[in-house]
């Protein structure tokens, strides 16, 4: 049937650090992504949506990934139409911090794509994600199919069971609703702002860790 994950492979690679990731520049313009009907995918590709702390964070991750055609940071799981960052970062809009993952599932599939989601953070902390506090920030698998959801639910029940974490997993299963792009300054992040502080700090090392646990599942 499926595959046992081990608990060394799913350790917690997120490191305790204080630097927020709601320390994010504000000084930036804050427009949404435009032409959006580039980012649609092909018939040949499908979407996973996560939130697992900073989108910075998991954006860095998914990109790396082979069959992984194209990351998106953004807003889900919210009330407010078309929110902005400013708006998400209050905590009042409902939305969490998420990144739609379009891939090829002849390359990877959505279980391999979730092994990945529950390595890379900590799905046993309660809106937050180190430094970073807030719903904003809470760990959730917007499934877009019955089979994204049987899936998300099976492994999130089979962890708990096996205790590879220390404490329960407390990641939200919903429904996709709506995916709003966020501010061109927060796509693709990592590669257009490797230097400063929390990236080095933060995203480097996490960045690092995974691409040493999953050698064989990145782009050459």
């Amino acid at each position: 049937m499926k595959r046992k994950i081990s608990a060394i492979v799913l350790g917690i690679l997120t490191l305790a650090v204080n630097i927020s990731c709601a320390q994010k520049p504000e000084n930036q313009k804050n427009t949404k992504m435009e032409n959006k009907e580039k980012d649609k995918p092909s018939g040949k590709t499908e979407i996973a949506t996560f939130g697992a702390g900073c989108f910075w964070c998991v954006e860095a991750v998914f990109q790396n990934l082979e069959g992984v055609e194209k990351v998106v940071s953004g807003y889900s799981g919210g009330s407010v139409p078309d929110p902005t960052y400013r708006a998400v970062c209050t905590g009042t809009t409902g939305h969490a911090e998420v990144c739609q993952v379009i891939y090829d599932p002849q390359k990877i599939t959505f279980e391999e794509l979730l092994e990945v989601f529950w390595k890379t953070h900590d799905p046993t902390t309660l809106n937050r994600q180190g430094a970073d506090e807030g719903t904003q920030y809470r760990s959730v698998v917007f499934y877009h199919n019955a089979e994204q959801k049987q899936l998300a639910e099976y492994w999130k029940e089979k962890l708990n069971a096996e205790h590879v974490f220390p404490n329960p997993i407390v990641t939200e299963i919903s429904a996709f609703t709506k995916f709003y792009p966020a501010e061109n300054y927060h796509q693709d992040y990592f590669n257009q702002n490797g230097y400063e502080p929390y990236c080095q700090i933060v995203i480097k090392p996490k960045l690092d860790k995974f691409k040493k646990a999953f050698k064989d599942k990145l782009k050459h």
